[in-house]
């Protein structure tokens, strides 16, 4: 990194930023594409395979993260991230010609190695800023995450633009072509108009390069990026399916829905960069993982209407049944009053529920001229329990989980520039390994998941489990170093 930022270091942190953009938006492009052909039926797919298709691109431009790094480390980014761009619009132009699931997953393998930008562009720009401008830096070259709310937000209109809103279903062979035309004009303007520079490391041979590796908390920030980035990459995509089949909504629409996800997650992580840089980067992963796990536990309830035995009505003593009707049973010259189904929850759909709403009536299980003994039922009760789990409020918690994953994102890779200066290629490409593989896992778990459960919300589920064991694990660590280092404080800490 460099003592003091110039204007050469704004042009190529701004050109970083575009291009990570740019590349977001073509690493996310299966989760409306895929979509869009499984719910026209072009593609007979189920959901463990839109759950491959989406986490495969996730699969390449993880693993190939670390090499990335080191590859910017030691030559630049100019010629890598230029090289990059150029390269992964081969197979994004071979993606319109796929006809079947191994062609599509193939070009996904292929196109998918955008997602390595990340690392590239994370190290190109951190040589560029001192030390106190890190977080801020990095967090504005992250706000590049973006890109998945230009995919989400516009691919839908596309295809229904090339598709004549149906009509013509092959036409969606024409968006891939548009992005790989996107892919190879960024490429020239990264040739062009960028200006390469090295770290100090980049004459240490590859073996020293790796050393950092051995830090456990290289893993630990892993894990977090796990979470903050990798789940991020998940639902960009796996929203899109969830607002069409959860919520039946049109896919345009589902599309706009989870842009509010991916969008302030993006736009957000530059001030995640500044938070981090004025009140540090543990401080703010602290809310970052407390909120996670208080949202995630809000989103489980799924949208259910329950049918359960409640409280009936019982003979006091043996007789006839003289009269039944909706509001009373007559047993002999004994009446029995029944509580009345009413018509509180009557177009629930059409109202908004915040909270799971209750309705209890009786219903007579006996008839005109029967003989009853007593204690013998005379009417069942029900009790209906309803939980709207309204789309509203759904898609404000994911706009949250989004904005608060977003600021995660920066805070991670303040750590990384604090801890290892002159290896963040190396550290941030292992990291974005970790946190690309969440990308990648996540859409497949997910499917399994809702095919084993039957809910959607079931996803919400493992995001509940991993925010609270990144939580347990950082207190854990951090109040072990603060018994190490200052016994009196981590006193305070415990209680």
């Amino acid at each position: 990194m460099q003592e003091q930022a110039t204007a050469a270091s704004h042009r190529v942190l701004f050109l970083n930023t575009l291009a990570f953009t740019i590349c977001f938006a073509a690493w996310m492009l299966n989760g409306v594409l895929v979509t869009f052909l499984a719910t026209n039926q072009i593609f007979d797919w189920g959901p463990v395979e839109i759950g491959w298709l989406l986490g495969i691109p996730v699969l390449t431009g993880s693993v190939f993260r670390l090499p990335a790094g080191m590859l910017t480390d030691k030559f630049g980014g100019k010629p890598v991230f230029g090289t990059l761009l150029i390269l992964c619009a081969i197979p994004m132009y071979f993606l319109s010609r796929a006809n079947n699931f191994f062609e599509f997953a193939l070009c996904s393998f292929g196109f998918g190695l955008v997602g390595v930008s990340f690392s590239i562009g994370i190290a190109f720009s951190s040589v560029w800023y001192p030390k106190k401008f890190q977080g801020t830096a990095l967090g504005i070259f992250g706000a590049g995450n973006a890109g998945a709310a230009l995919t989400t937000l516009c691919a839908p209109k596309l295809l229904n633009m090339f598709t004549a809103h149906g009509a013509y279903p092959q036409g969606w062979r024409m968006l891939p072509k548009y992005y790989a035309a996107m892919l190879v004009v960024m490429g020239a303007i990264m040739f062009i108009f960028s200006v390469n520079k090295k770290p100090l490391s980049s004459g240490k041979s590859w073996g020293a390069m790796l050393r950092p590796l051995e830090d456990i908390r290289v893993w630990r920030l892993g894990l977090y990026y796990f979470l903050v980035f990798g789940c991020f990459v998940a639902f960009s995509q796996w929203l899109v399916p969830y607002f069409v089949s959860a919520y039946y909504m049109p896919l345009v629409t589902a599309g706009i829905l989870a842009s509010c996800f991916s969008f302030p997650s993006g736009v957000i992580r530059a001030v995640g960069g500044w938070m981090s840089d004025h009140w540090g980067a543990r401080k703010v992963m602290y809310w970052v993982l407390g909120l996670s796990v208080v949202v995630s536990f809000m989103l489980i309830i799924p949208k259910m209407d329950i049918y359960s035995p409640g409280q009936g009505i019982m003979a006091q003593k043996p007789g006839i049944v003289t009269a039944v009707d909706a509001h009373s049973i007559v047993v002999g010259n004994k009446s029995y009053i029944l509580i009345e189904k009413s018509a509180q929850l009557k177009n629930f759909d059409e109202k908004l529920l915040v909270f799971p709403s209750k309705e209890i009536w009786q219903e007579p299980v006996v008839k005109v001229g029967q003989k009853v003994g007593q204690k013998e039922l005379l009417a069942k009760g029900v009790t209906r329990i309803f939980f709207q789990a309204n789309v509203w409020i759904f898609a404000f918690l994911v706009f949250v989980l989004g904005a608060v994953w977003g600021i995660g994102k920066a805070a991670v890779y303040k750590h990384i520039a604090d801890y290892f200066p002159e290896e963040v290629g190396v550290v941030g490409g292992m990291v974005g390994v970790l946190g690309g593989l969440g990308g990648f896992v996540c859409p497949i778990l997910f499917g399994y998941l809702l095919k084993g459960t039957g809910l959607w919300t079931s996803c919400w589920m493992l995001m509940f489990v991993l925010s609270a064991g990144c939580l347990w694990w950082m207190h854990t660590v951090i109040v072990h170093m603060m018994r190490a280092k200052h016994p009196e404080s981590a006193q305070l800490i415990d209680h």
